[in-house]
């Protein structure tokens, strides 16, 4: 039986606001966002001062520091080839770092908790748009698999915490991102990312081609990075109606896309036409596409009143010049 709650209210200027993993790609967004909107009372931690896998440390901090709101963006991350070579460390420090900081809420009275995940906790062949109702309907990408159950742990302990507790945990799930502060490694980066990489040092180094995993053919949706960190303040700040029924929800889950997908060659088209370089593509069959389509239903936030504002042309364009300021002086 789930406990009678209190409606919460939003954040406000002054409000304790801890965002974690505020070095990777969402959490840098999500804090640029919070800074640049004039809020004063900000709590962040490298990994170095505290490690969120470690359950005692976390407890300490939030019984020092007590937060009113939390962004759950710390995670471990990465492609196919990450997930693939480190499956055991993928599942084990994602559910650490997530039961540590959702129970250290909890004790401390965190007010509102984001958690955010990854579309890749979806089944692999579910119909498209991918619906927030299809969670848990089939069988997963093999090739994330260890991630994925990670991620559907957390939306779990959400669900059953706000049941348990009459807590107000709401998870969120983006699609593909991109944006400054991006991981480049080629062996741990996602997919638009390691292409403009590639792209760019093969234009650099006047290589004729370039080889491409997969035959080109899965299709992929984009969403730059600024836009997730608007719509995780958009959520943050409902009113206490709306996110009071967003966390009753079963799961309490909202997608987060732009509703809009491409194939993979038609992505290579794109970066090669942003970053100037003419040469051809390889599609190397021998290597997995991954899932053939992951387009997310947005409806939902669309209702709520929130849809992205960066094209991906546009963001391709940003993206590229911050890539070039992060990784080459500023030289294309």
């Amino acid at each position: 039986m789930s406990l009678p709650s209190i409606l919460t209210p939003a954040m406000d200027l002054s409000s304790r606001i801890f965002v974690t993993g505020h070095r990777g790609l969402v959490g840098s967004g999500i804090l640029q966002k919070l800074t640049g909107s004039n809020y004063v009372n900000l709590q962040t931690r490298p990994r170095a001062e505290l490690d969120l896998t470690h359950a005692d440390a976390v407890s300490r901090f939030f019984a020092q520091h007590r937060p009113e709101f939390v962004f759950l963006c710390a995670a471990k991350v990465g492609g196919i080839l990450a997930n693939a070579t480190y499956p055991a460390d993928f599942i084990r420090e994602n559910l650490a770092i997530q039961s540590n900081v959702i129970e250290a809420s909890r004790r401390a009275g965190v007010r509102r908790l984001l958690f955010l995940g990854s579309s890749c906790i979806y089944p692999r062949d579910c119909p498209q748009p991918i619906k927030e109702e299809y969670l848990l309907s089939g069988p997963l990408e093999s090739t994330n698999r260890a991630y994925a159950i990670a991620k559907i742990a957390g939306i779990e302990m959400c669900r059953s915490y706000n049941q348990q507790y009459g807590t107000h945990y709401l998870s969120v799930m983006p699609t593909n991102l991109y944006g400054p502060g991006d991981n480049f490694d080629l062996e741990t980066s996602h997919v638009l990312p390691a292409l403009v990489r590639k792209v760019h040092e093969a234009r650099r180094e006047g290589r004729p081609s370039i080889t491409v995993w997969g035959t080109g053919k899965a299709r992929r949706e984009f969403l730059y990075s600024e836009d997730l960190a608007d719509a995780a303040v958009f959520l943050m700040n409902l009113p206490g109606e709306a996110f009071e029924n967003a966390c009753r929800q079963d799961p309490p889950l909202l997608n987060i896309g732009c509703g809009e997908d491409l194939t993979i060659q038609d992505l290579v088209a794109l970066v090669m036409e942003t970053v100037g370089y003419r040469g051809s593509v390889v599609y190397d069959s021998s290597k997995p596409d991954g899932t053939a389509r992951k387009l997310l239903d947005v409806s939902r936030m669309r209702a709520l009143g929130w849809s992205p504002r960066t094209p991906l042309r546009e963001g391709l364009a940003l993206f590229y010049s911050a890539f070039l300021k992060e990784h080459s002086g500023g030289r294309a």
